[in-house]
């Protein structure tokens, strides 16, 4: 059969609880044109967080100046820079105001591998290039200048379905990467999905109390998204 052309995701997939949105983010791709060459990644894990209900988000203190793209409509993506040198993505959802998101914590690259080796030069095989949120970012080309860029308007960075539905993937679920506290709580927030088997997802590792250091990047101590 002819592969169909792919399809934009609607604005409207995104404006469930971030609950309800990650799980249904695996195995959608996400496209990058950024600086004109093109790398495509299907998402394979990804991590719900709940704004000001849920200690492991950057908006559970409120709006700050950094969040505040986090309160607007479905479908922007949140970048922050973490531990000093790495940038990560996250996929506003919910109703406005609501602070929702989706971290984005790693993929598949299924387009442009050359490319994403290019950026990724410490990657020892193709599955690594995007196991893990910071790497999926480098192997994207995101940055912090791209934090508030609209995912569904065709812009460089888009979300579309996968062409060939196939077989739906086993999705399991569990405690949320690198959050200790409350926020890790494998029974109150087994807020992290991905799908079963696959090699580009990370391994899992609890969290571990750190020193705030004061700055913005680290308001919200060990915070995921």
């Amino acid at each position: 059969m002819p592969s169909r052309e792919p399809t934009p995701l609607d604005r409207s997939a995104l404006q469930a609880w971030s609950t309800q949105v990650a799980p249904a983010l695996l195995g959608v791709h996400l496209v990058s044109d950024v600086g004109g060459a093109r790398v495509v990644v299907r998402l394979t894990e990804v991590e719900a967080y709940m704004g000001e209900d849920d200690p492991g988000s950057h908006a559970f203190r409120g709006p700050t100046p950094r969040t505040r793209i986090m309160y607007g409509p479905a479908g922007f993506l949140y970048v922050y820079f973490t531990y000093g040198m790495h940038w990560c993505a996250n996929v506003v959802c919910g109703p406005t105001g609501s602070a929702a998101a989706v971290l984005l914590r790693a993929g598949e690259v299924v387009e442009g591998v050359d490319v994403a080796r290019a950026r990724r030069r410490t990657a020892r095989m193709d599955a690594d290039l995007g196991r893990g949120p910071a790497r999926l970012t480098a192997a994207l080309g995101i940055g912090g200048t791209h934090n508030g860029a609209d995912l569904i308007d065709g812009g460089p960075l888009r979300l579309e379905e996968a062409c060939a539905p196939g077989v739906p993937p086993e999705v399991h679920s569990g405690p949320r990467v690198g959050i200790s506290g409350e926020g890790g709580s494998a029974e109150r927030f087994p807020w992290r999905f991905w799908l079963a088997g696959d090699p580009t997802v990370s391994a899992y590792r609890p969290g571990q109390p750190r020193r705030r250091r004061g700055r913005e990047d680290d308001m919200v101590r060990n915070a995921g998204a």
